[in-house]
C-alpha cells in the first residue's frame, strides 16, 4: 500500500512537471506573438535627414525603380501578373496573418480602392506567410472585410522587392510600373492616402527612373 502511494505521488509530480512545462512553453509563445503584432517601424519620411546607420538600412530602396514582376497564385486558385495591371497604378501590401498593423490598415485599403477605383487604381494583398495555409489567410482577409486580391507568395518575390525587414511594407507603383513610393510598418490613414493620390498622379508621362 505504501509503495502505491509513493508511486502515485511521483506519478502526479511528473505529471505537474510536465505540465508546467508545457504551460510556460505556451504562455512564451503567445508573448512572443503578440510582440510580433505590435511590432510597428517607420521608415523615416526623408532620407536626408541625419540618422543613425539603422535607419539609412531602412531606407526605401525600390523608390524609383521598376516594380519588379511577378505571377502569383490568388485564394481563389487563379493565377496574376502584377502585368495584367499595366498602365494602372497599383499599390502592392505585402502582410502577413500574425501582423497587427497589417489589419489595422487593411479595412483602410479596401476604403482608398473604392474611392478611387474610377481612377484605374488597384491593390494587390500578397500574404507573407504562405505556409500558414490558405484557409487562415482567407478567414483574416475575410475578417477584415477585404475584397481586392490576395495573393499567396513563393518566398522569391520577397526578395526581389528588397527584403522584408518589417511588415506591412507596401510599394507605390504608378501607371508606367515605376515604384513611386515605398513605405514600411503602419502610418495613418491620411499618408496611405497621400501616397495614393500621387501614384495616381504619377507616371503620365514614361519616367527614365529604375532599370
Amino acid at each position: 500500500m505504501r509503495r502505491a502511494l509513493v508511486l502515485g505521488v511521483m506519478i502526479l509530480g511528473v505529471a505537474l512537471l510536465l505540465w508546467a512545462g508545457w504551460h510556460n512553453l505556451r504562455e512564451r509563445k503567445l508573448a512572443m506573438q503578440k510582440a510580433r503584432e505590435n511590432q510597428v517601424v517607420l521608415i523615416p519620411e526623408k532620407q536626408g535627414q541625419a540618422g543613425s546607420e539603422g535607419e539609412d538600412e531602412l531606407a526605401p530602396k525600390m523608390r524609383g525603380k521598376k516594380a519588379p514582376a511577378f505571377v502569383l497564385t490568388s485564394l481563389e486558385g487563379k493565377k496574376v501578373s502584377l502585368a495584367d495591371y499595366k498602365g494602372r497604378p497599383v499599390l502592392v501590401n505585402f502582410w502577413a496573418t500574425w501582423c497587427g498593423p497589417c489589419k489595422v490598415e487593411m479595412p483602410w485599403f479596401e476604403e482608398l480602392r473604392k474611392q478611387y477605383a474610377a481612377q484605374g487604381f488597384e491593390i494587390l494583398g500578397l500574404a507573407d506567410d504562405a505556409d500558414a495555409g490558405k484557409d487562415a489567410i482567407a478567414k483574416v482577409a475575410q475578417r477584415t472585410g477585404v475584397t481586392y486580391p490576395i495573393l499567396l507568395t513563393d518566398g522569391k518575390v520577397q526578395t526581389a522587392y528588397g527584403g522584408l525587414d518589417v511588415l506591412p511594407m507596401s510599394f507605390y507603383v504608378d501607371r508606367n510600373g515605376v515604384i513611386v513610393e515605398q513605405t514600411a510598418g503602419l502610418g495613418s490613414k491620411d499618408q496611405i492616402e497621400a501616397n495614393i493620390r500621387k501614384t495616381i498622379a504619377s507616371g503620365g508621362v514614361a519616367q527614365a527612373g529604375g532599370q
